[in-house]
Order: C-alpha cells, then structure tokens, then sequence
C-alpha cells in the first residue's frame, strides 16, 4: 500500500501502494502506524457508494510498471474483469495523500487500489462469506502482497465487515458504464427462457429459518422495498426467490441449484438478461 516510500515509483505511475514488507503488522490486519482514525464520521455506515460514470483515463496512472521486482501492465481500456481473491484496506497513514491518480486519499469515501485495473474505473467488491456488496471507485495501485488482490478505503472495508479482521475474500467484477445501454440499443441482449414463478412460491417469513442448498443471491439492500422491487423486476425465475433478512440487509436469493455448475450456469444467464451480478452462496 501506498505512496512516498518509493521515489523510484513515483517517477514511473506516481504509485502510492504498499508498505515496506519488513513492517510489522498489528492484530487487525494493519501496519504498525496505520489503522482507524481518531475521528470516524457519525455516518460511516450510510456512506454511499461510489457512482459509476464514464470517466478519461490517466495516461500516467495506467503505464506499465514495476514493484518489488514484478512488472504490471495495466488494462488500457475500462473492460469485463473478474478476480476472486482477498482484500484488504488501509487506512489514516495514508489519508489525505496522493493516489497514482494524483488525487487524494480519501479513507471515509469510497476509493479503492488495484494493481491493473485502469484508473480511473469502478468496481463491485462483494465478500464471498456474506454476500455483503459495495462499489468502489479504483483510483490508486496496490495492494503489493502475494494473495491480495484489492486495498479498499476504511468506509469500503467497513460495509463489507472486514474491518476487524483486516482482510477477507471477495470477489471483484469491474463496471463498465453504459454497457448494458449500449448492448440492449444494438439488439445485443438475448432474450433468457425463463420458467415462470408460480404464485403459491410465496416470500416466507423473514424469521423462518431459509432452507439449506446452493443459492443464487441476486442483491443485498438495507431496503426491502429495494429488494421486493427487483425481485418484481425479474418477473420469471428458474427458480423460486426469496427475500431474506441477514446481517441487517435484506437478500435476494433464488434457488435451490443441484450443484455449483448448475448455478453458475443459471448466473451467466441472468446477468445477460437483467444486468445482474449474482453471487453462488451456501446456506
């Protein structure tokens, strides 16, 4: 993680990730001098996300370059991606600095470091133990750690629980802006043969305890309008859906699916019809 340690970086894409892998880390998952501010805003946790827009590039923040002996080469274009790994976050060492973007660290938004993806882009972060999902904007390089794949800012980190344990595994799918809109203008989205939900699969009652299997979870909200509102929108399921309150968001999961193969299947279909991102879980 992060920047002016390294003036041979800097000179190269001005890179502000990574502390030096000599450096202790605390219980938490944080370096000795980092970790939480003394002053965390009230409203932390109702910190949107990130707004996904069409954006230039930086031409210098996107450059190849090379770190602790390995050389990365950025996407040149913002493009489908998908990484399953661990994240991490870093915190007030590294607030108010500057990103390889030449903005400044904000930990109390929602930016995020990525070795490759382009700068500046946006991304879904979703935590694979929960489900539990946030879009972040990528404006910064790093994390430099074998097995992490993303440092996210502490309000990121803190909406997908990852906080005190200081990292977790997550999967990260970049947002192209526009794509669906420009896909569905060319004729490009195929129609999904869906069979319809019968009407006696009703929504249970949030205290019941949800049957165990392999689900797909097409959405976390903190409204279960949100929720019941876009299990409306699907309108036709291969599954029955529910709307389930866990961790104080409500959760749209259809299912169950006879294996991990089967769901995905099911998943690369409804993200073709509906613009989805579902995530297989196992309750």
């Amino acid at each position: 993680m992060r920047i002016a340690v390294w003036i041979a970086l800097l000179a190269i894409v001005g890179c502000t990730s990574a502390p030096p892998q000599q450096e202790a880390k605390r219980p938490g998952g944080y370096y000795k001098d980092d970790g939480p501010g003394e002053r965390i805003p009230d409203n932390l946790a109702s910190i949107p996300d990130a707004a996904p827009r069409a954006e230039p590039l930086n031409r210098m923040a996107n450059r190849p370059y090379e770190v602790f002996g390995k050389r990365y080469v950025p996407l040149a274009e913002v493009q489908p991606f998908r990484q399953r790994g661990i994240a991490s976050w870093y915190g007030k060492r590294f607030h108010g600095q500057k990103t390889s973007s030449g903005e400044l660290y904000d930990m109390y938004a929602m930016p995020a470091a990525h070795t490759i993806l382009p700068i500046p882009s946006y991304a879904r972060v979703t935590r694979v133990s929960t489900g539990r999902s946030v879009i972040v904007r990528i404006n910064d390089r790093g994390p430099f750690h074998a097995g992490r794949i993303i440092d996210l800012s502490y309000a990121a980190a803190n909406r997908l629980g990852i906080i005190g344990s200081g990292s977790g595994e997550v999967e990260v799918e970049a947002i192209v802006p526009g794509a669906l809109e420009s896909a569905q203008s060319a004729g490009t989205v195929q129609p999904v043969d869906l069979a319809p939900v019968k009407e006696a699969q009703a929504l249970p009652p949030t205290d019941a305890a949800p049957a165990p299997g392999i689900y797909l979870q097409l959405g976390a909200f903190s409204s279960r309008d949100n929720a019941e509102g876009l299990r409306a929108r699907l309108a036709a399921s291969e599954r029955p859906s529910e709307v389930l309150l866990n961790e104080n968001l409500w959760r749209l999961q259809i299912g169950p699916y006879a294996s991990q193969d089967e769901a995905r299947t099911a998943a690369e279909r409804l993200e073709r019809a509906f613009d989805l991102k579902p995530l297989v879980v196992t309750r």
